[in-house]
């Protein structure tokens, strides 16, 4: 047995990181420009604003800025990660990692020794990358350090309907035991199936081919299946411990999705209501939730996924639902839009950042990622009960509360410009012997961009000062004298502490 397996209680996210660029387009200004109805984005979509990269950040970029802020934010060392890897469906190189290209971060630490790579499917790539970090840290082969996830992309769309759906960033979450936000075991509801409803066949594209239609039969249709698995799962858990509790929405503080644009999460809610009551043997249609839909009580759930009078239905019994469970998560998807890969961890960063850590400690809070093709899982994380001051939880909740004031502090660009570096990024996204020409001085400070792509297509990247006095050349973390805010595992044995000192059992909701 591994000596450390029995120190790996309550694993699960203990730090979160979130990158997003520093300009964005207004969608009702945008809705102007493309000549549609006024709230066509702004209603139809729930979109507010729009983030984009110009030239001058690809994929790399991103993933190397939120990594070295997660470090340098939380005091972390380098040779206290065992593990690193990425989600990511932004490709740039068929065959290079983008995990490698982060390993110039550990360099100064001289710690080569980092399992994980490169996960890709659509925008779930980044949960399978968390899923690994978990099952590493929860195996016989994980030797005491941290994982970390690292969840990015670029998503950018031809001129048309699907444009205003873009977005882009990057999430890097710390993995590890005695986490303020642990995964409960044994409950995930995964289901998997082909399809063609959003792919990217043109290698040279950033582009994908969208069928718009089926992209939304699948995602609910997925909904459906993992939301069944799910129940059943804790349905077994619970009589196991001589339970014979229904499940249903209630038990959920919190609900988060993967967010394409916020309608189709306010609709997903009403959908999992839907699911709720039809599976009830006796729903009362009278008082309660289900109120007044009785019409609806033998409707079969696959002729619904275009059934307009079953979505009003169920998204008006669900509002209060939504407001109180879901709403909150949405800051990050109505503010940059779809980040593919990181969205459904934006929403869980928007939900903790807007929360004190006394209003969801102990909360079981429901997690459903979706990515194109496809590939889609609901399970659940529990929220600590500690939330005393100076707990993991409390250190959560502080580093991320600071997300408006950074939404806030971006730089607001005409439809036009905006139109003009998507131009750019077309004619090129694979050109090589190219500099860049979007301004750096318009990035975050601390934030990575790319300086030249070589002959042979090699990519060079400077990082932006985090003083404007301090020289142009990037400074790495220098991990021994880090001023660490969580305990470095890499430097005592054993290297994290025993889940006796963790977090008290939560409560079941």
């Amino acid at each position: 047995m591994n000596s450390f397996s029995t120190h790996s209680g309550y694993v699960g996210i203990i730090a979160m990181e979130l990158y997003f660029p520093s300009q964005y387009v207004d969608q009702a200004e945008l809705e102007q420009f493309d000549g549609v109805p006024a709230g066509k984005y702004t209603i139809g979509l729930g979109q507010a604003r729009m983030g984009f990269c110009s030239d001058c950040e690809d994929i790399n970029s991103l993933c190397l800025t939120v990594v070295q802020r997660l470090m340098e934010r939380n005091g972390l060392s380098y040779d206290s990660v065992g593990r690193l890897e990425v989600g990511t469906e932004t490709i740039i190189d068929k065959s290079k990692s983008v995990k490698t290209v982060i390993m110039q971060l550990f360099e100064d630490s001289g710690n080569t020794d980092v399992e994980g790579i490169d996960t890709t499917n659509a925008c779930y790539g980044g949960t399978a990358a968390l899923f690994n970090a978990v099952n590493w840290v929860e195996s016989s082969s994980w030797d005491g350090r941290y994982a970390l996830v690292v969840a990015g992309d670029i998503a950018v769309y031809a001129t048309g309907s699907a444009r205003p759906t873009g977005g882009a960033g990057a999430v890097a979450m710390l993995v590890g035991p005695n986490a303020p936000l642990a995964f409960e075991r044994g409950l995930r509801g995964t289901h998997m199936q082909h399809a063609y409803d959003f792919y990217k066949p043109d290698l040279v594209s950033e582009y994908p081919v969208v069928d718009g239609k089926l992209s939304i039969e699948c995602y609910l249709s997925a909904l459906d299946r993992c939301y069944s698995v799910y129940r059943n799962k804790i349905h077994a858990q619970w009589q196991r411990e001589g339970s014979e509790k229904r499940f249903s929405l209630d038990d959920f503080g919190y609900l988060v999705f993967h967010s394409p644009y916020c309608k189709l999460v306010q609709k997903s809610l009403a959908r999992l209501m839907l699911n709720d009551f039809l599976s009830h043997p006796s729903p009362n249609t009278e008082t309660g939730p289900f109120t007044g839909l009785d019409a609806f009580r033998y409707t079969q759930k696959k002729e619904t996924y275009f059934d307009r009078d079953v979505e009003k239905a169920f998204m008006k019994a669900s509002a209060d639902l939504f407001e109180r469970k879901t709403k909150c998560s949405l800051l990050i998807s109505n503010q940059n839009g779809n980040m593919y890969t990181p969205s459904v961890y934006g929403c869980l960063a928007s939900l903790i950042a807007q929360h004190t850590p006394s209003q969801i400690a102990g909360q079981r809070v429901g997690v459903f990622s979706y990515g194109s093709g496809f590939a889609a899982t609901l399970y659940s994380l529990r929220v600590t009960q500690d939330h005393t001051p100076g707990s993991g939880l409390d250190k959560l909740v502080s580093s991320l509360s600071d997300l408006k004031v950074r939404l806030e502090s971006r730089k607001k660009v005409s439809p036009a410009v905006f139109s003009e570096n998507m131009k750019l990024r077309e004619e090129t996204h694979h050109l090589a012997s190219y500099v860049p020409r979007g301004s750096v001085e318009d990035l975050f400070p601390g934030t990575w961009y790319l300086t030249r792509v070589d002959d042979k297509h090699r990519r060079e990247y400077s990082r932006r000062p985090l003083d404007h006095d301090l020289p142009a050349e990037p400074e790495l973390v220098r991990s021994s004298t880090a001023a660490e805010h969580i305990p470095s595992p890499a430097k005592k044995m054993p290297r994290i502490p025993a889940a006796s000192a963790g977090p008290d059992p939560a409560v079941s909701n």
